[in-house]
């Protein structure tokens, strides 16, 4: 993992399938996050007759196609290899790493065919070991993230990473959509570092942006978030994203942290030294 500047977290903004199945809306959340300089999107990728429960298939549901089956609605949201070739046309185009996080064997296949830089473990799937052990074997640097999990867990996917060699980091994520501030957990970035000795970040699901600041202020140095056009918009994971101004707000503060904390030693400011000059008492 790299980027432009060793005292900035890496950016990734999740747009997830927060596009709906609509090229053009991925095409917005993609200049959107070019827009605040993340230097990272990422999707999802289902296989949705594999990694769909067989208890969810049939149910109904409202969705802007009609009322139609979980099953019938989770493939209208998934692009087909001309779509994501689109897409990773596009943010060429736009100077912007794409990603995603597969959920079936299926799915990391059909990835590999566009040699991203990165590849995410999606929380829910920390446990699929045959995925986990698929996708280390890649050696293409990862992203773990640590919803639902529990230590052991983590140890497991751990050592299966470790095994293959394969470089990754660990993202702190409470999977709640959207997350109270209440159960974020946040001390859980300073546990991972200390017991993993890696590169530890934060996937964050909440409707503030503090925690993401918190999050990094205390190590963090990945920084995931939910993107949307409008909170309101239909789907699952629209209320916890950020919209526009969140990402602003994020990023401007994000971007000051390294001035604001200085250097590790007593000194002056150039405004400091005059007031030095006009007020202290020698």
């Amino acid at each position: 993992m790299s980027h432009n500047s060793k005292s900035k977290p890496f950016l990734i903004a999740e747009i997830g399938i927060n596009h709906n199945g609509s090229i053009k809306l991925a095409k917005k959340l993609i200049d959107l996050a070019k827009k605040y300089n993340f230097y990272a999107v990422k999707f999802q990728k289902r296989d949705p007759d594999v990694s769909t429960p067989d208890v969810q298939k049939n149910a109904m549901r409202e969705t802007p196609w009609g009322y139609i089956s979980y099953l019938e609605y989770k493939k209208k949201i998934e692009f087909s290899y001309k779509e994501f070739k689109e897409i990773d046309k596009y943010c060429k185009k736009k100077k912007i790493h794409w990603f995603a996080s597969p959920w079936d064997i299926n799915s990391l296949n059909f990835l590999k065919k566009f040699k991203s830089k990165y590849i995410k473990v999606a929380s829910a799937m920390i446990t699929n070991i045959e995925l986990i052990e698929a996708i280390a074997k890649q050696k293409v640097y990862t992203f773990i993230s640590t919803g639902m999990c529990t230590m052991k867990d983590i140890e497991k996917c751990v050592s299966i990473f470790k095994k293959h060699k394969c470089k990754f980091s660990l993202l702190h994520c409470v999977s709640n959509y959207p997350c109270e501030e209440k159960d974020l957990n946040l001390s859980m970035i300073q546990v991972l570092k200390k017991k993993f000795n890696c590169k530890v970040g934060y996937s964050g699901h909440e409707n503030s942006v503090s925690p993401s600041i918190i999050a990094y202020m205390l190590g963090a140095e990945i920084i995931e978030r939910h993107i949307t056009l409008d909170r309101a918009s239909w789907g699952t994971d629209q209320s916890a994203s950020l919209e526009e101004s969140g990402l602003s707000h994020l990023t401007s503060v994000l971007q000051k942290i390294p001035d604001m904390l200085g250097k590790s030693n007593k000194s002056f400011s150039l405004t400091e030294k005059k007031m030095l000059k006009k007020f202290k008492y020698w």
